[in-house]
């Protein structure tokens, strides 16, 4: 391994009571993090944060000429009213009129409304004790899988703790080089499956904390059309977006799908959108070698990755709403009425042919100008009716539905929470049940179709009549249970020796008699009506 660098495995790092190498640059005043069980979990702790008020002139040079600035050892500016002597006077200003003259030169030589982060001092930010912390703090709450290392969320505090410093001072000198990503495959409802990739525990923490110093840079310039990965978006905004498109009197949609986008982004365009505002060589490097960092297939293979964002780093999001951003900004200098959460967007229009000249004007900007691929196969000029987008469509009363796709995945799910076969204990599976179908209500509360959740919430009663039945299984055990639920003794007889099979005897008059809704209830069973409606009507639930 080359001495200058730390390698994607982390070379002889990856075990965690691994000696640290000689070769490897060691500078701990500069860089050194201490990892305690206090605060990673807890603070990150440098000796460059403990010099906070060892302040430096940083000199920046621009087209108008040299202004100093002040600043720490981190790059972070601080007031110059801080830095009074016990005179009262102040050393660094004995000029203050210049200084601010100087600095409102700056500010408009900018000329961007959020100043782009100089060179040498991005890389400080990410680097920072309390942004590492933020960053460690949320992927631990995020916790996921081992990487191509096997390294866990709990072996990592003690792995940073020995190895921290080498890996922020590689970081800075640019020799840093992550770990290729650990490829998965998630099946689709549609019997395909989607790509995702996970990378390291410790690529995860640095993304993260790449991500929250970029964000602030990229997000007010964000169109508010975009709803996918921001904060104070969601999905139930996008959606939104087609009730108020019908009660316009835009009737028309394009839908327009992206094939393999995560997998497809090129990355000089990326690279280029992002130079905009970043310049730090460091972070941009940085940046660049994730991309790059290739995948590691489930047979153990390598693949290069010469184009695409990895689908599952904490990254990803924020690149994919920059590289969609143009994308955004054509469709809202034509005036269209639009939404799109990550590489999903509908477009609403006002007659069919409007519909069709959007369709084609968009594939060409996609594939032309993004050099991205549409699937003409799932892009289509359509009725508004008949368009879904995320989940949802319009009903023949204009209202906000879930659409027939939705509902056959929700049953699918629960069939699988409520198999036969599965042996679980039935207060286990009534207790995986009611979080999926509250998540489920949760996300489709927008939905106008109060009659379907009524037919729901019959059907998923069934589904749990079916498993306790499969759970009794023999005759004396069901006699016994049946009679203590207050079944007539006459009757069950009939019932525990029957040959039908358990999704009919799920339906047995005896069998609904002894476990009726309100003992299902009481079980834990989940009520989707009173659910649906105390979401829905959120004003009724509280006044009650």
């Amino acid at each position: 391994m080359d001495k200058n660098c730390i390698e994607g495995r982390h070379g002889a790092m990856r075990g965690h009571n691994t000696p640290k190498s000689s070769g490897m640059p060691v500078e701990v005043n500069a860089a050194a993090v201490q990892w305690s069980n206090v605060s990673l979990p807890g603070e990150i702790h440098s000796e460059q944060s403990e010099r906070k008020s060892a302040e430096i002139i940083v000199v920046e040079e621009t087209s108008r000429g040299q202004h100093a600035r002040l600043t720490n050892d981190t790059g972070v500016t601080h007031p110059m009213k801080d830095r009074t002597n016990e005179e009262g006077s102040n050393p660094a200003m004995d000029k203050p009129t210049e200084n601010a003259r100087r600095r409102g030169e700056l500010e408009s030589h900018r000329g961007e409304k959020h100043r782009a982060p100089q060179e040498q001092t991005m890389i400080e930010e990410i680097l920072e004790p309390q942004n590492l912390s933020a960053a460690w703090k949320r992927v631990k709450r995020n916790k996921g899988t081992a990487g191509i290392d096997g390294m866990t969320i709990e072996d990592f505090p003690a792995f940073a703790r020995e190895h921290w410093p080498r890996i922020a001072q590689a970081i800075r000198e640019g020799n840093y080089r992550p770990a290729s990503v650990r490829r998965v495959f998630i099946p689709k409802p549609d019997g395909t499956e989607r790509p995702l990739g996970i990378p390291t525990v410790l690529d995860r923490m640095i993304q993260q904390a790449i991500a929250q110093i970029l964000s602030p840079l990229f997000e007010a310039d964000f169109s508010d059309h975009s709803h996918g990965y921001r904060p104070g978006h969601s999905a139930h905004q996008a959606v939104a977006v087609m009730e108020e498109s019908w009660k316009q009197g835009r009737r028309h949609a394009v839908e327009c799908d992206l094939k393999s986008f995560f997998d497809t982004v090129n990355h000089d365009r990326l690279m280029n959108a992002l130079k905009r505002k970043v310049r730090c060589p460091q972070t941009l490097k940085l940046i660049r070698r994730y991309l790059m960092a290739g995948v590691e297939m489930p047979d153990g293979t390598r693949e290069a990755t010469p184009q695409g964002v990895p689908q599952g780093g904490p990254l990803s999001p924020l690149l994919a709403n920059i590289a969609l951003d143009p994308l955004d900004k054509e469709l809202e200098s034509r005036g269209h009425k639009f939404a799109r959460y990550a590489d999903d967007f509908i477009v609403m229009v006002r007659s069919a042919n409007a519909a069709k000249r959007v369709l084609a004007s968009l594939i060409r900007f996609c594939e032309g100008r993004l050099q991205l691929i549409v699937n003409r196969a799932k892009s289509r000029a359509a009725p508004l009716k008949q368009c879904a987008f995320l989940g949802y469509r319009i009903d023949n009363k204009g209202k906000l539905a879930w659409t027939e796709k939705a509902r056959h995945r929700f049953k699918q799910r629960v069939r699988e929470i409520t198999t036969r076969n599965r042996g679980h204990n039935v207060q286990t599976v009534i207790n995986e049940l009611n979080l999926y179908i509250r998540g489920w209500l949760n996300y489709y509360k927008h939905s106008s179709t109060y009659k379907e959740v009524l037919a729901l919430s019959v059907w998923v009663r069934r589904r749990v009549r079916l498993y306790y039945w499969k759970q009794w299984k023999q005759p004396r055990t069901r006699r016994r249970h049946l009679l203590a639920l207050g079944a007539d003794p006459s009757t069950v007889h009939m019932a525990t020796r029957s040959r039908k099979g358990y999704w009919r005897m799920s339906q047995n008059e005896i069998v609904r008699y002894a476990l009726n809704n309100r003992w299902l209830e009481q079980q834990g069973v989940p009520d989707m009506r009173d659910i649906w409606i105390a979401l829905y009507y959120p004003e009724q639930a509280q006044g009650n």
